[in-house]
């Protein structure tokens, strides 16, 4: 029997957030099974926790989605963070532990007692912007928008940190609620410039530095993530990197994500970026985590 303990991330209500299994003791198993059981969990990401052997982390995570292995996710590290601490095994009083993931180390920051934290933090690894889409027309359809719909002056651009989306800003709220992706379009598209999926987001207040968003991955086997960690801090760097928020030019600027909401998993993605001549230095993504439940499953 192989124990495993079901959490939703990004939330600090029940049947909130992003849900995410965690296996803590994985070890035993084979790639091929750790696929197999993400499919069989059918969630938008498993955690599979097993020893280390690099120098400098704790311990080592790998992340599946129902199709295919992930080098890092944002949900995935914030949950496992918190289950790890409720199990007892990060070190009394410790504030901090170090994931081994696909991208590298991966650092979780806790707030709060390490037994029953009240919030983690993880470091988001090098964020890289890759080409805009030119077409604003054929990306805006890519969300089943049109132009109009678009933010004007802002392009729709690549970015990630690892895992790489397409970012499709766009004018409100309501044009985000209104987005119907075209998955057909969006697998050609993704597949062609090996990206994991369409993230499309409206700035709500410029001034308090309020993001409301959505990403859809079909091709990952995710129609739409009601939270998307490693998505948030590329996002946190392109509204910083085209204006679209106020940013100190020294100092730490906050700024909060609410994604899932019109799928009814209302998720709350908070950002810290440490600002240096108005360029961040280092942007973290944290949440909360609600347990939900722990079971067991049978390895025939």
């Amino acid at each position: 029997m192989l124990h495993f303990t079901q959490v939703d991330v990004f939330t600090d209500r029940l049947f909130e957030g992003n849900q995410l299994a965690v296996f803590p003791d994985s070890q035993s198993l084979t790639e091929q099974q750790m696929q197999q059981i993400a499919r069989e969990m059918n969630l938008s990401e498993t955690a599979f926790v097993m020893p280390t052997q690099r120098a400098g982390c704790d311990v080592r995570v790998r992340i599946f989605t129902p199709a295919y292995e992930m080098l890092f996710a944002g949900h995935p590290t914030i949950g496992t963070a918190f289950v790890l601490a409720r199990l007892g095994r990060v070190p009394k009083g410790a504030q901090r532990i170090v994931f081994e993931e696909g991208v590298g180390p991966v650092p979780v920051t806790l707030e709060g007692p390490s037994e029953a934290p009240t919030r983690a933090w993880l470091t988001t690894p090098p964020i890289t912007f890759g080409p805009t889409f030119d077409d604003r027309a054929a990306g805006a359809a890519l969300a089943g928008l049109t132009p109009g719909d678009l933010l004007d002056g802002v392009p729709l651009e690549v970015a990630g940190a690892g895992p790489r989306f397409l970012y499709i800003p766009v004018r409100d709220r309501d044009a985000v609620d209104r987005a119907q992706p075209d998955v057909a379009a969006i697998d050609r598209h993704l597949t062609a410039h090996v990206l994991i999926g369409i993230f499309v987001f409206a700035v709500e207040s410029a001034e308090r530095a309020a993001l409301y968003s959505r990403m859809f991955a079909p091709g990952a086997g995710i129609f739409e993530d009601p939270a998307t960690g490693s998505a948030t801090g590329p996002l946190a760097a392109y509204v910083i990197r085209h204006g679209l928020v106020e940013v100190p030019r020294e100092g730490s600027l906050r700024l909060l994500s609410e994604q899932g909401t019109k799928m009814g998993r209302r998720s709350l993605l908070h950002v810290r970026a440490e600002m240096h001549n108005g360029e961040p230095q280092r942007i973290e993504v944290g949440g909360g985590s609600v347990h939900v439940f722990d079971g067991e499953l049978a390895l025939q």
